[in-house]
């Protein structure tokens, strides 16, 4: 008797990209109050990387080696288990996965996976669980600015950034949007930044002082040492910075450099909470993968998600597709810091 099969990418070891293998295993089945989805397209998220090198606390706490990366999926519901009776087999669907996204098939507990629109494509939703979630924990639940308040965005053409920009408009806020090529201005300005800073042709912080002279309400930064100095400050009085990631302290060319994230170790600026008391700045940090267990938070936030989806408030951020074979390849082109918007991986 021939068993059904899927396909998912496992990561034995840390490494390089020749450690992102195609491995041939039995379909999974769903267990009480899970589902089971046919997956159709998977985002990729810088965080894969990080997974993938063998630095992502949660990954190694929470799952181990062998791994599967993978926060995100678009897909369709193929089977449920018991319990659950309000998502039918054959159900569009996007969920959220705490690692093991980048498979053919993936059952996943009923509360992480969420009915789509039909104009709402499978490559659109697989780029949104991850990054709105992001935006949404960052602004609604941490910053909460007020209308009006303005917004400095790192990286505001990728696939966070892009989503914090249009989170932060949705908020009512002014946004100031960094990016680290021209190629990038365009898409910056169309999700909706009302200034954009060009790194790669102008000084960053002459020209943040210049449009913000007085310093700005939230800034959001995953870069790491290499700006979170001169972030703290630029922030204005009662001003907030949140960190959500350090992707400048990582290696590229697949490997990490461990002089580099040493140095960046070294460096990283630490906040006393005296003088943030002083200044009146805070510091706000968090790490989704750590917050599967916030059902209450995931409910809410994915939520008004998909209302402002369904209203047109905000859209998917741009999309560029890989067959899931060419995994490697997208790893390899996120780890270059010149994409735009998302990577999705199409099984």
């Amino acid at each position: 008797m021939t068993h059904p099969t899927m396909t998912r990418v496992v990561i034995p070891s840390a490494g390089s990209y020749d450690k992102l293998t195609l491995q041939q295993e039995p379909r999974p089945a769903p267990g009480p109050g899970e589902v089971r989805i046919a997956v159709s397209a998977i985002g990729v998220n810088y965080a894969d990387v990080i997974v993938r090198m063998g630095l992502y606390a949660s990954a190694k706490e929470l799952v181990g080696w062998p791994i599967t990366p993978g926060f995100e999926v678009a897909g369709t519901i193929a089977e449920v288990g018991e319990g659950v009776d309000d998502l039918p087999v054959g159900t569009r669907v996007c969920a959220v996965t705490q690692f093991g996204g980048y498979a053919t098939e993936i059952c996943v507990p009923r509360r992480q996976a969420f009915a789509i629109r039909d104009e709402l494509t499978d490559v659109a939703a697989a780029s949104v669980p991850a990054v709105f979630m992001t935006a949404w924990f960052a602004l609604r639940e941490l910053a909460h600015p007020r209308p009006g308040a303005t917004l400095l965005v790192h990286s505001a053409a990728g696939g966070v950034g892009s989503s914090l920009v249009q989170v932060g408009k949705v908020m009512g806020c002014e946004v100031v949007g960094v990016v680290g090529g021209s190629h990038k201005v365009a898409t910056a300005e169309q999700i909706g930044c009302d200034e954009v800073i060009d790194k790669s042709t102008e000084d960053l912080w002459s020209r943040a002082e210049a449009l913000r002279p007085e310093g700005y309400d939230v800034i959001l930064d995953a870069n790491g040492v290499a700006t979170l100095k001169q972030s703290y400050v630029h922030l204005r009085r009662a001003g907030k910075l949140v960190v959500y990631g350090f992707s400048t302290m990582m290696g590229h060319n697949g490997r990490v450099n461990y002089l580099k994230l040493l140095s960046g170790v070294l460096r990283t600026p630490r906040f006393n909470p005296l003088d943030m008391v002083n200044a009146s700045k805070s510091v706000l940090a968090f790490n989704l993968s750590y917050l599967f267990d916030r059902t209450d938070l995931m409910e809410e936030g994915m939520s008004e998600i998909m209302g402002w989806l369904a209203d047109s408030r905000i859209v998917a951020p741009p999309a560029t597709t890989y067959p899931l074979a060419e995994v490697a390849q997208a790893h390899r082109d996120i780890e270059s810091g010149k994409t735009v918007g998302k990577l999705v991986l199409l099984p």
